[in-house]
């Protein structure tokens, strides 16, 4: 999950006062103009990300998508993790790109992904993407939430369900979605103290 921040410190520091979420070092995504923090939540994570090079930003199309969320500080996009990205990008006529990112302590992680570009078109349908052999996944990041550890129950959306079905490939997801312009609405998480939303 996506989430838009104007300032990465701001929007760390934020999060944690309004939602006892705590998040862990990412990193800057090379030629995107972007960098990253995550909240991990297990099999899941939220992506807290900022633009920190405005004409890098606007010359790669995720960084035009994510200068162009708002609010900031909510929610904007979203990813499917697959193990046959290759499969899916077939089904759905898609280019496979590659992505990258170093960690604070050196090492660089690699993954692939498709459909970002109709994801910032049409913000209620995910990207796809695929980790590569060795790569550990962000949410199962060590990290302690003050209100327990949190999980993903539900990701509501705004756009055409028999699309986002079709985009989905039959999928199974903690999703709903009601008519209209495409968005994604509200992500909600649980822990043992109870449930937060974003926004």
């Amino acid at each position: 999950m996506l989430v838009a921040v104007p300032d990465l410190a701001a929007g760390v520091g934020a999060i944690e006062a309004r939602l006892g979420l705590t998040s862990v070092a990412g990193g800057r995504h090379p030629g995107w103009g972007t960098a990253n923090r995550i909240v991990p939540l297990g099999p899941a994570y939220l992506e807290l990300v900022a633009v920190v090079d405005a004409g890098e930003a606007a010359a790669h199309s995720f960084g035009r998508w994510l200068a162009a969320a708002q609010p900031p500080g909510g929610p904007f996009g979203w990813a499917v993790r697959t193990q046959e990205l290759g499969r899916v990008a077939d089904r759905l006529g898609l280019p496979v790109r590659d992505g990258s990112r170093a960690t604070a302590g050196g090492r660089v992680l690699r993954w692939r992904t498709a459909g970002l570009e109709q994801a910032a078109a049409e913000p209620f349908l995910p990207f796809f993407i695929e980790w590569a052999t060795g790569t550990p996944l962000p949410g199962r990041a060590a990290a302690t939430h003050p209100n327990g550890p949190f999980e993903l129950t539900e990701l509501a959306l705004v756009g055409d369900a028999d699309r986002l079905a079709a985009w989905l490939g039959g999928q199974a997801l903690p999703v709903t979605i009601r008519p209209g312009a495409g968005q994604v609405e509200r992500v909600t998480l649980a822990a043992p103290a109870g449930r937060v939303q974003l926004p």
